[in-house]
């Protein structure tokens, strides 16, 4: 076996200006990196010209096809230790393909975030009723689950989620490890170097606009957040903006734009470090999404705080003090977003609790270690975790392997 040979299956190729499941996936690579691994990044996606330049830190990569054999060949020769699976979709078409061809190689499932729970909010938010058991038992979480158990390791960016999995699907945690974002400490040399309150203008959003709850993010704020934001701004920040900003922004969006009434639709942000540093405080008005929210991230990266809905929140801020306010109710989310971007004393105060989250949280340093300690367990005792993993043995049963015989039905009727 060839040893410290990883092999990624990407959904697409990471575009990490475009989205925080790039930047995860970024930060994944580096993780495997400082433990030693060469890492093989494949992908059967279209490249854009926001895809990130892998070969540039040291990441081989290699387009590959659905439903083909060339796979198969592919897999076998290169032989890594470890695949990991980028979102569940990825295992559904690879996965078996890898377990016929790498039986030994450890196979990781990054979930991103928990798409059934995703799919589940989306769902009630259209009905507008609350998340149900009924909801949450979605055909995607269904698929989900299973492509779970396939596997040796799912990775889980939020405690909320790791919670939802265990208590209410009952999914062994040997099988589950809570990896969530892997940043930089930030330093106060940095810190130092920000722009202060009273340097900064305007609000802002950011987001990709294919990600549907981003885009009922934005609408809610141009029906419903905005004009009452902008009924309580005070005389002296007459002229003041909502700057919107994401990547892939079509029509629809494009004609949400209007000046008059200072909703500024700017599409694709070449930095979206320095137009969020010039930003006073940063609106997170999603009413449906799982997974940690990479525009809170940024935010609290640049110093900018933030208003919130609960669903944006989920899993970030753990026992600390949040970097802005949560806020549900539409009045009381416009009435902290004015007090933060009037007020800035309560500015500081929520400024300096995201420069205590990113670095108590998500400190890479934080992680490194204990999750090699665990790579390095479960290399060694892979046959007996996957002995104690007798669902996963089901679902690899011939008889639950829809996906497998349809892939050579498509590829015997390719030929």
């Amino acid at each position: 076996m060839s040893h410290s040979s990883l092999l990624i299956i990407g959904f697409v190729w990471p575009e990490p200006q475009s989205s925080a499941a790039g930047s995860r996936m970024l930060q994944l690579i580096q993780q495997f990196q400082s433990q030693g691994y060469e890492v093989t990044f494949s992908s059967a996606a279209k490249t854009s010209e926001n895809t990130f330049d892998l070969n540039a830190i040291n990441v081989n990569t290699k387009p590959i096809l659905l439903n083909d054999t060339s796979f198969d060949v592919f897999v076998s020769e290169l032989n890594p230790e470890i695949v990991l699976f980028d979102r569940f979709m990825t295992e559904e078409q690879y996965g078996w393909r890898v377990a016929e061809q790498c039986p030994d190689a450890i196979r990781i499932l990054d979930t991103e975030d928990f798409h059934g729970l995703r799919k589940a909010r989306e769902e009630a938010h259209k009905q507008n009723t609350a998340v149900s058991i009924g909801y949450l038992q979605n055909d995607t979480t269904k698929r989900e689950i299973a492509s779970i158990y396939r596997c040796d390791l799912s990775l889980i960016i939020s405690e909320a989620e790791m919670d939802l999995l265990i208590q209410q699907f009952k999914i062994d945690k040997r099988l589950l490890y809570y990896l969530p974002f892997l940043l930089e400490p930030i330093l106060e040399e940095k810190i130092s170097q920000l722009p202060r309150f009273e340097a900064r203008a305007h609000f802002i959003t950011i987001g990709n606009f294919l990600h549907a709850p981003n885009y009922d993010a934005v609408l809610y704020l141009k029906q419903t957040i905005w004009p009452l934001i902008k009924q309580q701004l005070p005389p002296t920040a007459i002229g003041t903006e909502l700057h919107v900003y994401g990547s892939y922004a079509s029509q629809k969006v494009t004609q949400l734009n209007n000046t008059k009434e200072g909703f500024i639709i700017k599409r694709f942000a070449e930095d979206a470090n320095e137009v969020m540093q010039n930003a006073k405080a940063c609106l997170a008005s999603l009413r449906f999404g799982a997974g940690l929210k990479g525009k809170l991230i940024d935010a609290m990266q640049n110093g900018t705080p933030s208003v919130m809905t609960a669903i944006a929140a989920e899993g970030m801020f753990g026992d600390f003090e949040v970097n802005g306010f949560v806020e549900d109710h539409p009045e009381a989310f416009a009435e902290k977003a004015v007090s933060l971007y009037t007020n800035s004393l309560i500015w500081k105060q929520k400024q300096q609790n995201g420069f205590e989250v990113l670095n108590e949280r998500f400190n890479r340093l934080h992680f490194e270690g204990t999750f090699y300690s665990h790579l390095k367990t479960l290399s060694e005792n892979l046959q007996k975790h996957r002995q104690q993993n007798f669902m996963g043995q089901l679902f690899m049963h011939q008889t639950m392997q829809s996906i497998k015989y349809m892939s050579k039905w498509i590829e015997a009727k390719n030929l």
